[in-house]
């Protein structure tokens, strides 16, 4: 089992002059502590327009400076979003392929569709469309990546043949995932032979495995990968925080803790009315209704801290207590766990504690 750093990169108000530099200077300083205590991965989102919440709208710039900054850990988009016109997947080949030669081959391609109103429509995407722009999409930038000259003539882009520079390192191509929360995604990221990024958060590692044996079955019937290979590895995303003492450390993560979900869960909700009123059946949408109606029904105010360590749903506590939690998601048939260290407001210096703890006495023992 692998372990990443994870990052939304919020910006609590309120707001300084300098608070967006702090918070990038931390980001930094804490992936390249992840380099010194033996963390596997960092990855971060791409988000648009979701004040607080995330001000990570260009994270290839961040990448860049890391992988100049480190030599082992590997840095990954978590994710790139694929509709246009978030990222042309030409460009999408190009950035990523740039940042795996300069990393000497250490980048991995999340993709995504975007499933915020504040995105979609500030971007002007259409909702019912991102789906498949998402596929055909990661079908361009593998064309791009494994032919010296390449065309082509889908339903949302086109190019006549050209030779797309530069190729990345890794041979054929860095590893490509695809982001779900649905059942329905999951069977799908699985059929086209991505990795799974199962992305949700506030739930137990029972309910991950549930959708991870989906993904499971549809990978090993994958013979017609969308990129040059499978790659069958399943990642998801917890909250972390560990420290010396657990009362302490559940008093540092209470408040992010508890934000987070909810604040996440509001912004899918989002979708609903947007759809509505654009007289759209919300389709692969579908699940950011049950996150409004949730949220209608008052159920995501009754979301504690308490209830999120009772069902196992966040890692959080002592280096046992984290022990503990890491090895449900290791039982649930994770590779690679995604820890969001700062998921709104969690001081500089306690997540760079969490990073320290975890890297000398927790990722250790799932080392096999």
């Amino acid at each position: 089992m692998q372990f990443a750093l994870f990052y939304e990169i919020p910006v609590a108000k309120p707001w300084a002059p300098d608070s967006e530099y702090i918070a990038y200077k931390n980001v930094l300083a804490q992936a390249l502590a992840g380099e010194r205590y033996g963390w596997d991965a960092f990855w971060t989102v791409e988000h648009h327009f979701l004040s607080e919440f995330s001000h990570c709208s260009n994270p290839e710039v961040l990448y860049g400076a890391i992988a100049a900054l480190t030599e082992r850990i590997r840095i990954g988009y978590g994710v790139r979003l694929m509709p246009g016109p978030y990222n042309h997947p030409v460009r999408t080949a190009e950035s990523v392929a740039v940042l795996d030669l300069l990393s000497d081959g250490r980048v991995d391609l999340g993709t995504g569709r975007s499933s915020t109103r504040a995105e979609l429509e500030g971007f002007g995407v259409d909702p019912a469309e991102t789906r498949a722009m998402w596929q055909e999409a990661i079908g361009h930038v593998v064309g791009c990546w494994t032919n010296d000259e390449y065309e082509f003539a889908g339903k949302h882009w086109q190019m006549p043949k050209r030779r797309v520079h530069p190729k990345p390192r890794q041979s054929p191509h860095p590893p490509i995932w695809g982001a779900t929360s649905s059942e329905d995604g999951h069977r799908q990221v699985g059929a086209l032979g991505l990795g799974l990024c199962s992305f949700a958060v506030g739930v137990s590692p029972q309910e991950v495995k549930a959708k991870v044996d989906i993904y499971r079955e549809a990978v090993g019937n994958c013979t017609n990968p969308i990129g040059a290979f499978v790659n069958n590895q399943a990642a998801t995303f917890t909250m972390a925080l560990c420290g010396p003492d657990r009362a302490a450390a559940q008093d540092t993560a209470r408040e992010s803790f508890e934000w987070y979900p909810k604040a996440g869960a509001r912004h899918i909700g989002s979708m609903t009315d947007w759809m509505i009123e654009r007289n759209q059946d919300l389709g692969s949408y579908a699940y950011a209704a049950d996150m409004k109606r949730i949220d209608d029904e008052g159920a995501l105010d009754l979301l504690t801290l308490e209830y999120l360590v009772d069902a196992n749903a966040c890692v959080l506590g002592t280096p046992e207590d984290c022990i503990k939690t890491v090895k449900l998601y290791e039982e649930a048939g994770i590779d690679l766990l995604l820890c969001l260290v700062n998921p709104y407001k969690i001081p500089h210096e306690a997540v760079m504690q969490t990073i320290e703890l975890m890297g000398t006495e927790v990722i250790p023992h799932f080392r096999h």
